[in-house]
């Protein structure tokens, strides 16, 4: 029996093997088939309920067979995993494509969008039939069969692209392991840091020495603290040149094929670039917005970064005589001017951050604005032991959601950290279906002598994540697809990103930050210095993300067909932000897989505008107090709560009462000051 094609609740895990999956999809695809056939084949005339609301509650078991799987290859893949990815990646696509391309379910759908306005229908009503006419209009239901074929086949082969750029990076990560024998090239690197390395090593089958490998928790306190250059060089170019080495891993092809792909869809579907086709639906709406946007915030913050640069340059250069500081100097001399300016750095707050701690707060800090109450459950079946399971409720006790949380780097996680969920929340026949959510990362794991303490980077990464999380957890929608993070991909980052505010405040720290062995709460001294420090070469963090913005936009904003060279045109890209010299050896296109794998082609540029949001959000918190009940029950209301109901403007100012400004970024950024 087919654990995926039962009826559950929790996805079955302990339950699935890999062969079910295949026939699963193949199953679930031809009763959502079966599904189409009927709302087509109905003789009735079309109307909301028999069509649009048809079509939203169809596929529902392909969808969860759909989540469960990409899922596992995210955060637990394997070959096989990967393989049946490659197989059934094309078929979906195809599936996709034999909807949006059925022309008697568009003639419904457009027969309903063109009553419209007799229909007497609610806000998230309309919003669902303008959802999904647009979606059958700006995919291809107008095209000719000829264009309808060559869509089909462009579909079909970006799905299988975008799946190899993503093993090939993952292959590359997994494979630099560099074995220490020697603990002078440790010089620097806290203990904590050492004995992780010595871990890792032991782990891969060596008795003495410590590894090193590319995953943040290692990588990044390698860059950050170690003194010996030269290796610090080595690990900064096999990081900066995965899947660009001319090997069987090289994406430099499938970054061009991709590119294209895009293009040539975007052309037929009568949009000039793959960046006017997607920004048509978010908050910025063109790429003439978009590059505006950056260049204002580049033009603000370039002189900042080039002072902060500059003063960087001398203090290596009066330390340790560096006369060219490269990129990996960066973290280092960074690290070392932060502790001179603020006497402070990670290993003096790592100890207050336990893991579990963390988890605690930001549970607490949840309860305290949205009144979620998180409990730790062993009843819910998990992909991997080191996932944690938990059942969210409000105060009267009614089941909010399930939430997954699942910490730390191995072989077959991808890196970086998301949200995702395994089942969407919707109404229907009076019942309120309540969502799964899930939280994956890659924190410093816990050692023999030591538990997960995690950098504030971790923390705030923790903190941002979790955001997204309270977005799946906290809707309250009738349609699925319009439920949680179902939002325009530039509005999608505020709940995350005004999240990572409370762990620069007093208030909130003192909820979790609390020292692992003595359960001393964290010196007032610390909490100022992190809020002291925390504009902290902004302008050149800033210019780093503008730099990654412009990146995407000339991949997706312009004609790609006569790029021959990925990193030529990189080169290119980067001309107006660099400060570190080039190396011609490494490409970060090749491994950028927010653009090339994830959703974020020409949507890079939301996390800076997203950004703004956040800033202007949480000003108004501020204003009030960060844990005011009223400004928290607003943004519950009209943000986390409505999805993608309404326009993101619409809903943004009923929360706060106006338009954002850029200013309070700016403001909070310090570049208003200096710019």
């Amino acid at each position: 029996m087919n654990p995926l094609l039962q009826k559950f609740d929790t996805a079955p895990f302990s339950q699935i093997k890999n062969e079910h999956f295949k026939p699963a999809f193949l199953k679930a695809m031809e009763d959502a088939r079966a599904e189409i056939d009927a709302i087509t084949a109905n003789k009735e005339e079309a109307s909301f309920e028999n069509t649009i609301e048809a079509l939203e509650f169809s596929g529902q078991q392909l969808d969860r067979i759909s989540s469960v799987f990409f899922n596992l290859n995210s955060a637990e893949t394997n070959e096989e995993i990967q393989k049946i990815a490659q197989e059934v990646s094309p078929l979906l696509s195809e599936f996709g494509n034999d909807i949006t391309l059925n022309e008697e379910l568009f003639n419904r759908i457009k027969s309903v969008y063109e009553q419209k306005e007799t229909l007497n229908l609610s806000v998230e009503q309309n919003t669902l039939l303008d959802k999904r006419y647009k979606s059958f209009s700006r995919n291809g239901a107008n095209l000719s069969e000829e264009k309808k074929t060559r869509l089909r086949e462009i579909d079909a082969e970006s799905s299988k692209l975008k799946l190899k750029f993503g093993e090939n990076v993952l292959a590359e990560t997994n494979k630099y392991q560099k074995h220490i024998t020697n603990e002078a090239d440790l010089d620097g690197l806290p203990e904590g840091a050492k004995e992780a390395a010595a871990q890792l090593a032991k782990s891969k089958g060596k008795e003495t020495g410590w590894m090193l490998t590319l995953d943040y928790p290692s990588y990044i306190p390698f860059m950050k603290y170690a003194k010996n250059r030269e290796l610090r060089k080595e690990l900064s170019l096999a990081f900066g040149s995965k899947s660009f080495k001319g090997d069987e891993l090289d994406n430099q092809e499938i970054v061009l094929k991709i590119a294209n792909l895009r293009h040539e869809r975007a052309n037929l579907l009568g949009y000039e670039t793959h960046a006017h086709f997607v920004l048509e639906e978010r908050m910025a709406e063109t790429p003439e917005k978009v590059h505006s946007f950056l260049n204002e915030l580049l033009e603000k913050a370039k002189p900042a970064a080039e002072r902060e640069f500059k003063q960087l340059e001398d203090f290596a250069k009066d330390l340790d005589s560096i006369d060219q500081l490269q990129k990996w100097d960066g973290s280092y001399y960074s690290e070392k001017l932060k502790q001179e300016l603020f006497s402070l750095d990670d290993e003096q707050l790592k100890p207050y951050f336990k893991l579990e701690n963390v988890i605690d707060g930001v549970f607490e800090v949840a309860e305290k604005l949205f009144g979620l109450q998180f409990e730790e459950v062993s009843d819910i079946d998990k992909y991997h032991e080191e996932v944690k399971t938990y059942r969210v409720y409000d105060t009267e006790k009614n089941f909010i959601s399930v939430f997954y949380a699942d910490f730390h780097p191995r072989a077959g996680k991808r890196g970086g950290a998301w949200m995702t969920s395994f089942k969407s929340q919707w109404k229907k026949d009076g019942e309120n279906v309540r969502p799964h959510i899930s939280n994956v990362c890659n924190f410093t794991p816990s050692t023999e002598t030591k538990p997960s303490l995690l950098t504030f980077n971790e923390v705030t990464t923790l903190f941002h994540e979790f955001g997204h999380g309270l977005h799946g957890m906290l809707a309250n929608t009738n349609y699925p697809s319009l439920s949680g993070t179902s939002v325009y991909w530039d509005f999608v980052e505020l709940p995350s990103q005004v999240m990572e505010n409370w762990c620069y405040e007093k208030e909130a720290l003192e909820l979790f930050a609390k020292q692992y062995e003595t359960g001393e709460l964290i010196p007032m001294e610390l909490v100022q210095k992190i809020k002291e420090s925390a504009t902290f070469q902004e302008g050149m963090a800033t210019m780093r993300q503008l730099s990654f913005g412009l990146l995407d936009m000339s991949w997706h904003g312009a004609d790609p067909t006569t790029i021959t060279d990925v990193k030529a045109h990189e080169t290119k890209a980067f001309a107006g932000t660099n400060l570190y010299p080039d190396t011609p050896e490494t490409c970060m296109s090749t491994a950028f897989a927010h653009i090339f794998q994830g959703g974020y082609s020409s949507g890079y540029y939301s996390y800076k505008w997203a950004e703004v949001l956040d800033a202007d959000a949480f000003a108004y918190f501020k204003e009030k107090g960060i844990f005011n009940k009223e400004v928290a029950t607003k943004f519950k209301d009209h943000i986390l709560s409505q999805g993608g109901t309404e326009a993101p403007m619409v809903l943004y100012k009923r929360f706060r009462g106006a338009e954002p400004k850029v200013e309070a970024l700016l403001e909070r950024a310090g570049l208003l000051k200096v710019g």
